[in-house]
């Protein structure tokens, strides 16, 4: 580069560690990063997933360590909705909404579906050692999944479904969520911390790079 790289620089190499599971390099640059001064807890989070991806998850609990004695809390993933004016907000295994069991029922109608297509869960977003099965439902119940399943509830076929969520969208979420565009024929825009996504047939605007 010709110029010198910032922590954001570091920050999007240290991504790109956790999509290849190079552990290796990912933590000479965590090092960096640490040396430069993380901005938040992002940094931490990806060395953490990076760990548990690899299955090392004592590795990983010793970065959340670190990350909770240098000050730096994780938030808890939640997704927002607004439909018929109000504002529905949900946290990842959320059963606390009225709606709750309609919701958890239309994500497995979904899944079953969606499994037919040839979906796969990619349990390596699981950041708990768990039993494949419980991984798995883990993943079903993520903050942006319940709320675009309430979404496809309550929202007429004609308008599209709009979400924020606090954090990244997981690459399990990402490819779920294309998949539920195509089998519900709905256009759903994901605006997480990092971007804006328009899923529609089964495709993102992002090209699956994020």
């Amino acid at each position: 580069m010709r110029m010198k790289a910032d922590v954001r620089v570091w920050g999007a190499l240290l991504a790109a560690c956790r999509v290849h599971k190079n552990i290796d390099l990912g933590k000479q640059v965590a090092r960096v990063i640490q040396k430069l001064g993380p901005e938040g807890t992002g940094n931490f989070v990806l060395l953490s997933n990076i760990f548990s991806a690899a299955g090392r998850f004592d590795a990983a609990a010793e970065v959340r360590i670190i990350q909770k004695e240098k000050g730096f809390k994780k938030s808890p993933g939640c997704s927002w909705i607004e439909t018929n004016g109000s504002l529905h907000a949900f946290i990842g295994g959320d059963i606390s909404h009225p709606r709750s069991p309609e919701i958890h029922q239309e994500l497995h109608n979904i899944l079953v579906d969606i499994n037919k297509l040839g979906y796969q869960a990619d349990t390596s977003f699981v950041l708990q050692d768990l039993e494949e099965e419980e991984k798995e439902k883990a993943l079903l119940y993520h903050s942006e999944k319940l709320a675009i399943a309430f979404g496809i509830l309550t929202l007429s076929e004609d308008k599209d479904i709009f979400v924020t969520k606090n954090l990244r969208v997981c690459g399990d979420c990402h490819t779920v969520i294309k998949y539920m565009s195509l089998v519900r024929r709905r256009d759903i825009i994901v605006r997480d911390a990092n971007m804006f996504h328009h899923f529609k047939n089964g495709q993102c605007s992002c090209g699956d790079f994020w």
